[in-house]
């Protein structure tokens, strides 16, 4: 079996990707499994940069094949607001609560029908010395003016899914996966990873 590293210590975001990859011949590691592991500093112009800075680096230093994802919310009325800098939209190490508190505050005078925004996400997968590949996948939604659901992580519980009736926080993992922007990216790369095992 081989070992493949997902470039996160992110445990949500390992549960989503092992889900989706499941039934693969590959075993998982994180972050956590390389406690030496530098700090990647993700100041990329774009989520596709980031995630191949992550997946490369990921790749070289442990010499196993590697897959890192950068995502974000992409918020319309605020010009592409937060984009790369979603996880730290507050600060650095900002919390989701506080992130959610900024983007709330911003789009306080905005009305509903002006709250379109799209969680979008590149995830890269990088082999040692060797290839580099990239998967995207995106979906759209509205931001609703507080906080609905206790599942999923970061802005799940403002993003509301029209086709769903629901938040991302108040889907279960397996639908949330199927229409998340990150569920789309790896269904991608799953197919991808299933005809190099194939082959």
């Amino acid at each position: 079996m081989t070992r493949l590293v997902v470039a996160t210590r992110n445990k949500g975001k390992l549960r989503e990707i092992a889900a989706i990859l499941s039934g693969l011949p590959f075993m998982l590691l994180s972050l956590d499994d390389f406690p030496d592991f530098p700090e990647v500093e993700e100041d990329g112009a774009t989520f596709e940069e980031n995630a191949l800075k992550k997946a490369s680096m990921a790749a070289m230093v442990t010499g196993l094949p590697a897959l890192a994802d950068d995502s974000g919310l992409v918020v319309d009325a605020l010009g592409g607001k937060p984009g790369v800098y979603s996880a730290r939209y507050s600060g650095e190490s900002a919390s989701d609560e506080a992130n959610n508190t900024k983007l709330l505050s911003e789009l306080a005078t905005v009305p509903y029908a002006e709250r379109t925004a799209a969680f979008r996400c590149t995830i890269a997968l990088c082999i040692p010395g060797g290839e580099r590949y990239t998967f995207s996948g995106e979906l759209r939604g509205v931001i609703l003016d507080s906080p609905r659901g206790t599942g999923g992580f970061g802005y799940d519980p403002l993003f509301f899914v029209s086709e769903n009736g629901a938040t991302m926080a108040e889907l279960s993992l397996e639908v949330k996966n199927a229409v998340s922007h990150r569920g789309k990216a790896l269904a991608l790369l799953k197919g991808h990873l299933g005809r190099q095992a194939g082959e």
